[in-house]
């Protein structure tokens, strides 16, 4: 590929992915297929570690959006971070000699599991969030953080979408505050999983600079068609993100 083509496909892949991924997630669908395509004799660690060059811009401007115009829930975002950084690191850490191939089955299967209960409730995540946060709420915050943090450092594809979906189903929160908070959780997981791959591999930087500016783009776009359309809105894209997660997740699973 020309390396004309080559900042083409990564800097439309990186605004589509901006956009997607400051609505519901689900942005590294499209930003990581890019850069293996545009950089195929590059490890895996290089290539996700590039990816968070460009996903921590766009999503720590899509949490600016948000907390401008919606009532983020800081006490339960506040703890959530920083078990999100924690389980990021950690995820990170595990890529180096865990093989992620095995990880394809598990989430294929839980995303279809999200997509069915979805669907089947049409009131789900569409009422008022509940501004009475108690303990257990922080304390399943701070798990469902820890643990899909992990995930996120170590596989990624779907961060957002599961964040979002267990904030909802467990937390009481809308979807507008659900994806509102889920941003503020995913700059914490960008952020350690950068933190790691920096001091452990050679990053490209061009590559990921130029994917930066245009997820910033595209979040600012996607962050605010969400504020202005609300969390019916959201949780359309949202179940459109999880059938599309399913069907390229499938697809890469019979193939290998």
């Amino acid at each position: 590929m020309e390396f004309e083509g080559v900042l083409l496909l990564i800097g439309l892949a990186a605004f589509v992915a901006g956009f997607v991924d400051a609505v519901v997630g689900g942005g590294g669908l499209v930003q990581i297929p890019a850069l293996f395509t545009a950089f195929p004799t590059s490890s895996p660690a290089v290539l996700f570690g590039t990816n968070k060059i460009a996903s921590i811009v766009g999503t720590s401007s899509a949490a600016i959006q948000y907390a401008r115009r919606v009532a983020i829930p800081w006490r339960l975002a506040t703890p959530g971070a920083l078990c999100a950084l924690v389980g990021a690191w950690f995820g990170a850490r595990a890529v180096v000699w865990m093989p992620t191939e095995f990880m394809r089955p598990l989430v294929l299967l839980l995303l279809i599991l999200v997509a069915i209960y979805t669907f089947a409730r049409k009131d789900f995540g569409t009422g008022v969030s509940s501004t009475r946060q108690s303990g257990r709420d922080i304390a399943v915050t701070c798990a469902i953080a820890a643990t899909i943090g992990f995930y996120d450092g170590f596989f990624g594809p779907g961060t957002g979408s599961f964040f979002i979906f267990l904030l909802v189903r467990f937390v009481a929160l809308d979807f507008l505050h659900a994806s509102a908070t889920a941003k503020v959780l995913n700059v914490a997981t960008n952020f350690a999983a950068l933190a790691f791959f920096v001091g452990s591999v050679e990053l490209l930087w061009q590559a990921g600079l130029l994917m930066a500016v245009c997820n910033l783009a595209g979040a600012l776009i996607g962050s605010r068609m969400a504020l202005k359309r609300g969390a019916a809105f959201v949780r359309k894209l949202f179940l459109l993100i999880v059938m599309t997660l399913i069907a390229r997740m499938a697809y890469d699973w019979m193939r290998a």
